[in-house]
């Protein structure tokens, strides 16, 4: 039979009541109280009733996450750092997939009955943009991911993207790298994560006093290895010179360094490369995959603990506040000096 919370107390030496509080978060709980009840918790395999839970407190102690799509190595990545950082904080994460872009989507997350079951909603939008701030105006604590809308009505964690995309293209250029390509740019995009980027992969170019060379880009759709791959072939065919490249993704950047190893050029030799997200995958390329970390474990926690804040004080008078994690370039082969 499944362990009910008079199990955990007799387990713990406590009362329900004292179970109780600590499954709700209770703020004044004496540590060694709280770890013992943790223990019993997790020696007896209880799992709360979330519908009696939601009755007694308002709350369920889940919150959602909205993601574009977890076949992006990026996606799945920051999925597993928000359960991480929830799990910190006694919550559990409910995930929706949004269809990668799929604005219709989208649109029905924010009213999906689905959301009744959570107590807030981390959203990550692709396909909506600055003329759907409007939808966010929700009845229910919001988070914004990503970059598609700004200055909407609720809070925002975001990432330095003009910024950390120029670091990466003035690293290049100070490897000593002039012809330098960029794939995964979208055209006509400048809020969005493509955008963004290459703004900043621009200003990197004037400030090194190199002119933007429009053949130099390579457009895609979506940002997955094909995609990097096929925009390689098409630079590579075009027969445009270039010494180095920048990935807007590093799922990106791996698939273009498949293509530029099979047409037989070197890397970093003949072609220094750099990347956009440190995915795992990227320590264990061949060469490895020099990189920026946006700061996913940052935006992780910043946006679970805001979330978590909105939760508890429901206070609509704080105003809607933007995040911004910190960046770092990460040097490894595939950008290093030869020899």
């Amino acid at each position: 039979m499944a362990a009910t919370l008079k199990d955990v107390a007799l387990a713990a030496g406590v009362s329900i009541k004292t179970v109780s509080n600590v499954i709700n978060d209770y703020q004044h709980i004496r540590a060694d109280t709280k770890q013992r009840v943790m223990e019993a918790i997790d020696e007896l395999g209880y799992s709360p009733n979330l519908s009696a839970r939601s009755l007694r407190s308002g709350r369920t102690g889940v919150i959602g996450l909205a993601v574009p799509e977890l076949s992006l190595s990026y996606f799945a990545e920051l999925a597993d750092a928000v359960i991480t950082a929830a799990e910190r904080r006694g919550l559990k994460v409910l995930i929706e997939q949004t269809g990668g872009g799929d604005r219709a989507r989208e649109l029905e997350i924010l009213r999906s009955p689905r959301l009744q079951m959570t107590d807030g909603l981390l959203f990550s939008p692709l396909g909506m943009s600055n003329e759907d701030a409007h939808y966010l105006d929700v009845n229910f604590p919001l988070v914004l991911l990503g970059e598609r809308i700004f200055g909407g009505p609720t809070d925002h964690v975001t990432m330095s993207n003009v910024e950390s995309a120029r670091a990466a293209t003035a690293h290049l250029i100070s490897k000593g790298r002039r012809r330098i390509a960029v794939v995964g740019g979208h055209r006509g995009e400048v809020i969005g994560s493509a955008g963004l980027r290459l703004r900043g992969y621009q200003q990197a170019l004037e400030e090194a006093g190199i002119p933007f060379d429009p053949a130099l880009v390579g457009y895609t759709t979506f940002w997955h290895r094909a995609n990097g791959a096929t925009s390689m072939r098409e630079l590579l065919e075009s027969g445009v010179e270039f010494d180095a490249m920048f990935g807007m993704n590093d799922t990106l950047a791996l698939g273009a360094m498949r293509v530029l190893q099979e047409a037989g050029l070197r890397i970093p030799d003949d072609v220094a490369v750099i990347g956009f997200d440190d995915l795992d995958e990227g320590r264990y390329s061949l060469p490895t995959l020099s990189t920026i970390d946006p700061g996913r474990l940052e935006i992780a926690d910043t946006a679970v603990r805001v979330l978590q804040e909105r939760i508890s004080r429901r206070d609509g008078d704080v105003p809607p506040r933007e995040f911004e994690a910190r960046y770092q370039v990460i040097e490894r082969e595939s950008s290093a000096l030869p020899g």
